[in-house]
């Protein structure tokens, strides 16, 4: 009668580690399948009431109903973006936790501070949520009307201009520094800690202009204290036919937007990625958060998970130049 041969222990191992793969990717095939199951935690990584915020809540609300479950906003404000983001960096990459991720936290903040984190390698990067362009603004009671003005008059002034931004490393820091490059012209930066600070002093004619965002600069638009010269949107905008864009005078580079983005831990599976990515870009599409976006004069554009990844990479490969003298000068 024949005998079964004896299984050795190297075989028995084998077949061990074999069927725990099986039996890992049973699970997790399992797991996928049931996403989300349980409550999703959105962090915030900047204090209640700006744009990232005012986002996160309109995008939790959003995915809240399209996933059936619970969608909590947490706020973690503190040094740019980046203890929230790093929060989310060592998270685990299950889905369940997520971040407002965007130009300021993952590529501006990361190229001052080194040390914090990779903002490709420790992230998994899922969709573009939009964000404001920066405008290029003067005082209306001035003599600039449009950009020839502004350069002749940059020109003629002595010791140049001197221009506001909400701070030395923002988009609209990058955007007056790249600006002052392509044109040649003497402008001296004036940083200051946010963009309200820096209209209060253009329209006390403190300094000669400001380059902001346009959310910021919409109250003094609106009342007629400030003057549009140019945005950095890719086109003209239908609420303002009349600004145009850096683009269309002749400066390519100055296009761009304070965007926004949902991030999550690396790692995370594609399946699961490619869930949440549809579901933002739905979400965009509805009327509620069309609503909201143009409230906040932010404009986006409809990108699958890798063209995002690749529009983040893209974004520090930009930006780097800019970066770089400012990452020098920190102590």
């Amino acid at each position: 009668m024949p005998t079964t041969p004896p299984i050795s222990r190297r075989g028995a191992l084998s077949a061990l580690a074999v069927l725990t793969v099986a039996t890992a990717s049973a699970s997790w095939a399992a797991e996928e399948a049931s996403w989300p199951n349980k409550q999703i935690r959105l962090i915030v990584p900047y204090p209640p009431g700006g744009s990232a915020d005012t986002l996160g809540r309109a995008l939790s609300f959003a995915l809240g109903k399209a996933f059936g479950q619970s969608v909590v906003v947490e706020n973690r404000a503190g040094a740019s973006g980046m203890i929230g983001s790093q929060a989310v960096s060592r998270a685990e990459p299950d889905g369940y936790t997520l971040v407002i991720s965007g130009i300021g936290s993952h590529v501006i903040a990361p190229k001052l501070t080194p040390s914090s984190f990779d903002p490709i390698k420790d992230f998994t990067h899922i969709a573009l949520l939009g964000g404001p362009p920066t405008v290029l603004v003067v005082n209306a009671e001035g003599p600039v009307k449009d950009m020839q003005g502004f350069i002749s008059y940059a020109k003629d002034k002595p010791g140049g201009v001197s221009w506001g931004s909400p701070g030395q490393g923002t988009h609209g820091s990058l955007i007056g520094e790249a600006f002052a490059q392509a044109t040649g012209l003497t402008m001296v930066q004036a940083p200051y800690k946010g963009a309200n600070a820096a209209v209060t002093d253009l329209i006390a004619n403190q300094i000669q202009a400001a380059f902001i965002t346009l959310s910021s600069a919409m109250p003094g638009l609106k009342s007629g204290r400030l003057r549009a010269i140019a945005l950095t949107a890719d086109s003209r905008l239908d609420d303002f036919p009349d600004v145009p864009t850096f683009k269309e005078l002749g400066y390519p580079r100055l296009t761009g937007t304070t965007w926004f983005s949902l991030s999550g831990p690396p790692g995370m599976r594609d399946t699961v990625v490619t869930r949440i990515n549809q579901a933002v870009r739905d979400a965009l599409r509805t009327p509620e958060v069309r609503k909201e976006l143009r409230q906040q004069n932010m404009v986006t554009e409809d990108m699958d998970a890798s063209a995002f990844t690749r529009y983040v990479q893209s974004e520090l490969e930009h930006w780097t130049p800019f970066l770089t003298p400012l990452e020098k000068t920190r102590p």
